[in-house]
């Protein structure tokens, strides 16, 4: 049965076919959140939230592109945790761990262990310039570079001018490099600046 069949019954109040929608895009909403975030536990939560906001707002669906509504309900219940935890007492950014763990990446056994090894640590020091980002920027890089969203989408999810999102993306790109860049001995010897 095709998605848009699936959202006209559960239109109709149909439980199991909105279930259904949950199985679609419960692993890309928990995706968004966890790189939004940077919490298992919030993450997990922000999904629950964000099914339970697209069910009760489900009338308000103009039938467009569901994927992109459900993923702007997800981005917005993401943003107002980070402003409700803005609000509590903040932990320093110094006590924060300086690494973490990451979900398991997908071998590819045609590589051999050292490019294997070098992709990871790249892999890593990219995950955390992105931990570093502002949450507007994270966003934005996150939907844009990881998820493959066109800018048209991210600023229909962020209900954010396509210039603000343009710039967003620009500045993390740039403070993401910069980042690695400050850092060149911890990248694998195929990413360092040439010197002469």
């Amino acid at each position: 049965m095709d998605e848009q069949s699936i959202i006209a019954r559960a239109l109709e109040g149909e439980v199991n076919a909105f279930n259904q929608l949950v199985l679609t895009y419960q692993n890309l909403a928990y995706s968004i959140a966890y790189r939004v975030l940077q919490d298992e536990s919030a993450s997990a939560d922000a999904v629950q939230d964000s099914f339970i906001k697209a069910y009760r707002a489900l009338g308000t669906f103009q039938g467009n592109n569901f994927k992109s509504w459900l993923t702007r309900i997800v981005v917005n219940t993401c943003y107002d945790m980070l402003r409700a935890k803005r609000r509590r007492a903040t932990d320093s950014l110094d006590d924060l761990p300086a690494e973490a763990e990451y979900t398991p990446y997908l071998i590819d056994h045609a590589e051999g262990p050292e490019a294997h090894a070098e992709r990871m640590e790249l892999n890593a020091l990219i995950e955390i310039g992105i931990r570093a980002l502002p949450p507007e920027q994270r966003t934005v890089l996150v939907l844009c570079d990881i998820h493959g969203y066109a800018y048209e989408e991210i600023a229909e999810i962020t209900g954010q001018p396509i210039g603000t999102v343009k710039s967003r993306i620009s500045r993390a790109r740039t403070r993401v490099r910069d980042f690695l860049l400050q850092n060149p001995e911890l990248l694998p010897a195929t990413f360092r600046p040439y010197k002469e």
